[in-house]
């Protein structure tokens, strides 16, 4: 498009020089530009351009004068910068504009103001000056090739510029070039209408176009005219910096146009006060407006809505009014400063009264109140109000000052104490509320001790259901009732240390906690609470008893185990057999049935306890069989019996001691006698039996051992029962011995046998014949 608007352009010349800006690059000097075009005021003195830096081009450079008469474009003349070539500043709108040239640099003051890098092909103006006032403005456009019509490039890519300034002592520069009421540099990427496929619009309203083909300058779009201000010191020198680079790389040129004489020097006499930008002034608020600027003989004039008020020549004018206020300072020699305001009021907030109750559960006059409950009837639901801070006192609320520290928890100090609230709306405009803090009367409840049976074991101590009792409680009071626990009354007060759940009390029998109730509609004061544990019957422990079944039908006596009769108290006993109901009411009952026996003892007070008895059974011991191994040096006895009971074994002795094993070793010859004892008290069974036992060798040779052959005991009774009989190794008879007698000698007639196995019989008194061989060794 531009190639082809440079062709219609050769043709007509005429129609179009009119409609682009003039730029002049030689008839004036960088201290002329800055003195004499910019700045043009007498107020404004000690004014010295001290650094300028541009692109070196032959017969061309990056800055200087422009002329926009008769043109569209909205700055008429001035000075401009730029990051290409001053020539190609100018329209029409038909190139992309990329100049370079060599050793062109970047600036780092501009990167540490705005908090960029990488800075290009940067043109600067640094100057010197001294102003009058506390203020100092001037107007300017920045236009850019960057700026490109529905391309996402927008959104990504801008060129840099700023007007840095700062006392001429100081180091630290302030960027002035930013967005209106902001610290946003103006940059592409900061002014843009929306971008389709690109980016949302971001302070639109200071952007001005896109330019076509058909444009004053050569750029592809512009922001609106827009002001840097500064606040500086009266009389103070001041050092600024102009400056634009191109950011990564020279392409796409951009520009910043400074209009002529709009560098003014002026009256600050503070930001406009406007609904709009919320910040009015409030009902019947006086503001005092300081337009003073050091010197002797200074005058002043103070207008509203541009007719002069008379009278008013001081420095200071209070208003109490809305209007345009604007001021004349006439500083002698020909130098004007001027300053203007615009001021709005708005009412102050509708504010009620309110009234907040709170119960005094503790009876001290004192209670905790929200504060921040009375914001529905205060503010009246009205969303442009708030409550800043809640007062102790009316003066404390009008002065912002000695707020109260806790409101959503504020305990009175005095009975019917009031407090007060600061309410502002959105324009931080207030009023003071009044808040009433009142008690509510009280509603006393009747609560019954809360009785619970002793449990085991039974020591006076048991364990309370405190959400049953909470139950109890809340059937007097409505369903949105809170009910909580505590064990002492400074607890309840405080809300601290809730008990809850099962709770055992802590002193026996009886105990009082305390009961801190919350109901919307009533105010119900902390109540005492009785604890009370009620006697409860305690039984001894469960038990097992045998029934002999050898003594039925007799009956065994079992009894309920009552530990702790008191007098003059009744009790019930229920009996259950295997789960079935006797029909029995006693202490003791008679049985002659196995079986688990249950008793319940209950006391009058409707406590009881249980516990159980179980009978199993026992028996005497039948006799199967009793086994003897006789015969041996280690003869032993084996019972062997059958029955319900659990038995011991005992042998010749009833009374001494019995084991738990059913064999006896090491048993004597002779007769004994073999017990068998229910351990569970079913009788004692008895039986005699007979042990059998020889030596195996003798040696007669008379050294006090083993000199006589005869049997293994000293029980001479059971021996004079036993018929016995010697025999060779022929069977022959040689001598029937005296059982009673020291044994044989190995002699026949007094004539010794020789040294051999010898055979013998013997005879027991039941007819059990015992034989076996023996030896004679000489």
């Amino acid at each position: 498009m531009k190639r082809l608007f440079a062709f219609i352009f050769l043709f007509f010349p005429l129609i179009f020089k009119a409609q682009n800006i003039a730029v002049d690059s030689q008839t004036y000097t960088p201290q002329q530009l800055i003195e004499d075009i910019l700045i043009a005021n007498s107020c404004i003195s000690n004014v010295v351009v001290t650094n300028v830096v541009g692109g070196n081009f032959t017969n061309d450079k990056s800055y200087g004068f422009f002329d926009a008469t008769g043109t569209t474009f909205p700055i008429q003349k001035g000075i401009v910068l730029s990051t290409g070539k001053l020539s190609n500043v100018k329209g029409p709108n038909t190139f992309i504009s990329s100049d370079n040239a060599p050793g062109w640099i970047g600036d780092t003051d501009l990167e540490a103001a705005l908090n960029e890098s990488n800075t290009h092909n940067a043109t600067i103006i640094e100057f010197d000056f001294v102003s009058k006032t506390n203020q100092i403005s001037f107007r300017y456009l920045f236009a850019s090739e960057e700026y490109q019509q529905n391309n996402a490039n927008t959104c990504k890519y801008s060129d840099l510029f700023g007007f840095l300034i700062r006392p001429a002592n100081q180091q630290q520069y302030t960027n002035i070039a930013l967005i209106p009421n902001t610290q946003i540099p103006v940059k592409v990427t900061t002014v843009h209408p929306l971008i389709p496929n690109g980016c949302a619009a971001i302070n639109e309203e200071y952007f001005g176009s896109f330019n076509g083909t058909v444009s004053p300058i050569n750029f592809n779009g512009q922001t609106k005219v827009l002001t840097a201000t500064a606040t500086v010191n009266p009389n103070e020198v001041y050092h600024v910096k102009l400056v634009i680079a191109d950011e990564t790389n020279a392409l796409y040129d951009s520009a910043v146009f400074l209009e002529a004489g709009s560098f003014q020097m002026n009256v600050d006499l503070g930001k406009d006060r406007l609904l709009a930008s919320n910040n009015p002034l409030c009902e019947n608020e006086s503001y005092t407006l300081n337009a003073f600027i050091e010197g002797p003989n200074n005058t002043y004039k103070w207008f509203k809505n541009g007719v002069e008020i008379e009278n008013e020549t001081n420095a200071n004018y209070t208003i109490s009014a809305a209007g345009t206020y604007t001021v004349e300072v006439d500083l002698g020699n020909n130098c004007m400063a001027f300053g203007g305001i615009t001021i709005e009021y708005t009412l102050k907030p509708g504010v009620n009264n309110s009234t907040l109750t709170a119960c005094d559960e503790n009876q001290d006059g004192k209670a905790v109140f929200n504060l921040k409950d009375a914001a529905q009837t205060m503010l009246n639901n009205d969303s442009n109000l708030r409550i800043t801070n809640f007062f102790y006192s009316l003066n404390d609320a009008i002065l912002n000052a000695n707020s109260i520290v806790n409101p959503s928890a504020f305990e009175n100090s005095t009975p019917s104490q009031t407090v007060y609230a600061r309410v502002e709306n959105q324009y931080a405009c207030f009023a003071v509320a009044v808040i009433n803090l009142e008690f509510k009367p009280l509603t006393t409840i009747n609560i019954q001790p809360f009785e619970v049976c002793d449990n085991l074991p039974i020591d006076g101590f048991s364990d309370f259901n405190l959400n049953d009792l909470r139950s109890l409680i809340k059937t007097q009071l409505t369903s949105n009732t809170s009910v909580k626990f505590y064990k002492k009354f400074d607890d309840a007060s405080n809300s601290t240390n809730e008990i809850d759940g099962n709770y055992t009390n802590s002193k026996s029998n009886n105990e009082v906690i305390y009961t801190k109730i919350t109901d919307g509609n009533l105010c119900i004061p902390i109540t005492p609470i009785s604890l009370k544990v009620l006697h409860a019957p305690k039984l001894d422990v469960n038990e097992e008893l045998y029934y002999c079944l050898n003594t039925f039908p007799n009956t065994l006596a079992i009894n309920s185990g009552l530990l702790n009769v008191l007098p003059k108290e009744t009790y019930t006993y229920q009996w259950l057999k295997d789960g079935v109901d006797l029909n029995m009411n006693s202490s003791t009952i008679n049985i002659n049935e196995l079986g688990t026996y249950k008793v319940t003892v209950s006391s009058a007070n409707n406590c009881s306890n249980s516990r159980e008895i179980v009978v199993k059974p026992s028996n005497s011991a039948t006799i199967i069989e009793i086994v003897v191994k006789d015969l041996t040096e280690n003869n032993s006895i084996t019972v062997i019996v059958t029955g319900e009971g659990d038995y011991e074994y005992g042998l010749d002795n009833q009374n001494g001691n019995f084991q738990e094993s059913n064999e006896f070793f090491n048993v004597e010859n002779g007769y004994h006698t073999v017990f068998i004892k229910d351990k569970n008290g079913c009788n004692t069974v008895q039986q005699q039996v007979s042990v059998v036992g020889f030596i195996n060798y003798f040696t007669p040779n008379n050294d006090g051992y083993n000199d006589y052959w005869k049997p293994f005991t000293k029980n001479y009774p059971y021996n004079s029962k036993l018929e016995i009989y010697i025999y060779d190794r022929f069977g022959k008879l040689l001598i029937k011995l005296n059982p009673m007698g020291l044994g044989w000698d190995g002699t026949i007639k007094g004539t010794q046998l020789p040294s051999g196995n010898y055979w013998f019989k013997a005879i027991q008194e039941d007819g059990k014949v015992y034989k076996g061989h023996f030896s004679l060794k000489r």
